[in-house]
């Protein structure tokens, strides 16, 4: 008999996806995978479905009556990606995707005990303004800058009042895993662009800009923080910051990162990824004997993402973007891991996999 159900929104994505593989090997619990196309190499019940079609949701809620646990990874980026993220379509469509869910579920499970809603660093201006550092919970967000983050939360802690189940609010960082097709996941990204470059050389300069130091977080690693925050009572409709404990900067961190992929560091060499080829990426595909699909499909809106995270274009250092993760360690989740060995872990999942090329 299992002792929780859990729903993963948004299963194919970098969180959900870690999320699901994660639950899927916790005993007696059972998982609902949640997303429009199936989830792949994870043996868990799925059920496909348009968060934006609010009928649709309704329809799937009587399938949903023994969920204990939301996870909501769902996310809708519009193209251009940074650019979307002030646009009122893209507030508008994330908040509606929630309420679509989570209206009928909570008529539909009267067991849910836990939501967890991811948010990020967007919470505190990142992407319009230097952060306070260190960005802390309750402290340092900006609200006055409209978020779709704020009005899901603010819904989210509306209708909980009153009733028998908590939320908590995860704000992780760069987040670093296993995923195909997303907006944010930089391993596709990064690994075709030296796929290409391969294929001239074995040296790999780095493309960005200017360095700002940062932080990031290993998918698996969140992925047991969401675990952990659903049952822990001190994560009961609270708020943390999620990293892996430690700070990098891309110049630093890049011959860790062309050693990964096979290529030896060279000297800086900007170069925009979102001109990457899809032809430069198909004689690539061909030669390694790849199984990855073609580069719109492998990357998603990913080049575009390692472009402003590596700061392209940039010349001058970049304010710092260092969040506090005290009150979690306090509150109970202590886990860390190295940002440089992270990076190793997913090129290597993804060469054993044959979607990039062996090192």
């Amino acid at each position: 008999m299992t002792s929780k159900t859990v729903l993963v929104a948004g299963a194919t994505g970098l969180v959900g996806y870690a999320a699901v593989k994660h639950f899927a090997a916790v005993p007696d619990t059972e998982v609902i995978a949640l997303s429009r196309r199936p989830v792949p190499d994870v043996d868990v019940r799925h059920i496909a479905l348009d968060l934006t079609d609010a009928a649709a949701c309704r329809g799937a809620a009587a399938a949903l009556r023994d969920v204990t646990h939301l996870v909501y990874a769902a996310l809708f980026e519009l193209p251009g990606l940074v650019e979307g993220w002030r646009d009122d379509r893209q507030i508008e469509t994330n908040d509606r995707m929630l309420r679509n869910l989570l209206d009928p579920l909570m008529a539909a499970a009267p067991g849910l005990r836990h939501v967890t809603l991811l948010q990020g660093t967007k919470a505190y201006g990142v992407h319009v303004r230097p952060l306070a550092v260190p960005a802390r919970e309750g402290r340092s967000e900006m609200r006055e800058q409209p978020n779709f983050y704020w009005a899901q939360e603010d819904y989210l802690r509306a209708i909980q009042m009153g009733r028998g189940w908590h939320f908590t609010v995860l704000r992780p960082v760069l987040v670093v895993g296993e995923a195909i097709g997303g907006a944010m996941n930089l391993i596709p990204a990064l690994g075709a662009h030296a796929a290409v470059m391969r294929e001239r050389g074995p040296i790999l300069p780095y493309p960005g800009g200017s360095e700002r130091v940062s932080q990031a977080v290993d998918a698996d690693l969140l992925a047991r923080a969401v675990a952990w925050a659903g049952e822990a009572p001190a994560a009961a409709n609270e708020t943390f910051n999620v990293t892996n404990g430690d700070v990098f900067t891309w110049p630093n961190i890049w011959p860790a990162i062309a050693e990964a992929v096979g290529m030896r560091p060279g000297s800086d060499e900007p170069f925009l990824l979102q001109s990457l080829g899809r032809g430069d990426w198909d004689r690539a595909r061909q030669r390694f004997g790849l199984e990855s699909p073609a580069l719109a499909e492998f990357v998603g809106l990913s080049l575009e993402y390692a472009d402003y995270q590596m700061r392209y274009g940039h010349t001058e250092p970049g304010p710092p973007s260092i969040v506090s993760t005290v009150k979690i360690v306090q509150a109970g989740f202590r886990e860390v891991m190295d940002t440089e060995l992270m990076f190793r872990k997913w090129f290597k999942v993804f060469q054993q996999k044959r979607l990039l090329p062996p090192p």
